[in-house]
């Protein structure tokens, strides 16, 4: 799902960053379809024209910042005796 679309970003995220860097661009069989501001514009002009589920939205940035998340959840374990 979406595979293409995201290694296409990776083999070519270098370049994409000298044209788009910081903006959110929507990536639909391996070609840059749109470039915006903030993921909301993105995601929002991408759903009108195109099916859900058939586009990626990736924020355009240097290294791996870009499609590296970490999160942090504030779960607590409780043992059980």
């Amino acid at each position: 799902m979406l595979e293409k679309e995201f290694k296409y970003y990776l083999n070519h995220q270098e370049e994409l960053v000298k044209k788009y860097n910081g903006k959110f661009l929507v990536i639909k069989e391996e070609k840059v379809v749109g470039a915006y501001d903030t993921k909301e514009m993105a995601y929002n002009e991408a759903s009108s024209q195109f099916e859900l589920g058939t586009f990626l939205i990736q924020q355009c940035l240097p290294g791996e910042q870009s499609h590296t998340e970490t999160f942090h959840s504030q779960v607590s374990f409780h043992k059980s005796i």
